[in-house]
């Protein structure tokens, strides 16, 4: 269908800024403390954009549009916070897949429910999609000797609510986008900023800016240009596909990791990869 392949192509251009922030943000990471790189780079998007709405003179969304787009970028910038903090706890690599799969999961069930099944060929694409995005993203950890006993449970559960926070994110931006894209993302950018100072002041996180200030510009001009191709593959087509296509960003961060730095992926990555690109396939059908 004609909405399907456009909603793919626009979801894989998400897939491929997201993939080029999180690179940039990784980066970033070895010299600042991540979330602190990610809400620099939040801040200095924010401005653009509210630069922007004001200079094209952009009409206000309704109060309905506007919390859906504030509720969005609350939960999702503390999901991203309680993703760090699980990641810093131990089991990484499960809790990184856990959370990417239930990221592309929610989005998924929740067009089932409000627009019905799809093509048994995207069915096939999207459960394709998850395996791939399984298979990317988890990857075995060496045990840690000095880990306390629970911690990877607790790990894993606040992996698990941070997933669904991102999921659940992806449904409210698509909704908020009805009432205007550009002060949806705004809003959610607006709600983000505050979220993510409120956890830096909670977690007492310090750094020399200068440091990173750069890189995490780069970084978020990227996510923010990956979250507007996001809201018009929605747009375009069924959120489960927007969201299943975008949601393989993994596979981009892994092929600039291994382009620019030389890092190799793993026979499971690249089976990962492939599988994405059959899912994609699948998915624009």
């Amino acid at each position: 269908m004609a909405g399907s392949g456009a909603s793919a192509g626009l979801g894989l251009c998400s897939a491929a800024f997201w993939g080029g922030s999180d690179f940039a943000g990784g980066w970033g990471s070895r010299r600042a403390p991540a979330l602190l790189l990610v809400t620099s780079g939040q801040i200095l998007s924010l401005a653009f954009l509210l630069v922007l709405c004001a200079a094209l003179h952009v009409p206000a969304p309704d109060a309905h549009y506007s919390i859906l787009a504030i509720v969005g970028g609350f939960e999702g910038a503390l999901s991203l916070a309680i993703f760090y903090r699980a990641l810093a706890m131990g089991a990484m690599g499960l809790t990184a897949a856990l959370s990417g799969l239930l990221t592309a999961l929610i989005p998924v069930l929740f067009s089932f429910l409000y627009d019905g099944l799809p093509a048994p060929v995207n069915i096939a694409g999207l459960a394709t999609g998850c395996a791939a995005i399984w298979f990317i993203t988890h990857q075995g950890q060496a045990p840690a000797s000095n880990q306390r006993p629970g911690t990877s449970g607790k790990a894993l559960l606040l992996g698990t609510l941070s997933g669904i926070g991102f999921g659940f994110q992806l449904v409210l931006l698509k909704m908020a986008a009805s009432g205007g894209v550009l002060w949806s993302l705004t809003w959610t950018r607006i709600a983000g900023v505050g979220a993510l100072v409120l956890a830096l002041a909670i977690m007492r996180t310090r750094a020399h800016i200068k440091a990173f200030l750069p890189i995490g510009a780069f970084a978020g001009a990227l996510d923010t240009v990956g979250n507007l191709f996001y809201v018009l593959a929605a747009r375009a087509g069924r959120l489960d596909i927007a969201a299943m296509v975008s949601s393989l960003f993994p596979a981009v961060t892994i092929l600039l990791a291994a382009i620019l730095l030389r890092e190799r992926p793993s026979r499971r990555q690249m089976a990962g990869i492939g599988l994405a690109l059959a899912a994609v396939m699948m998915l624009s059908a």
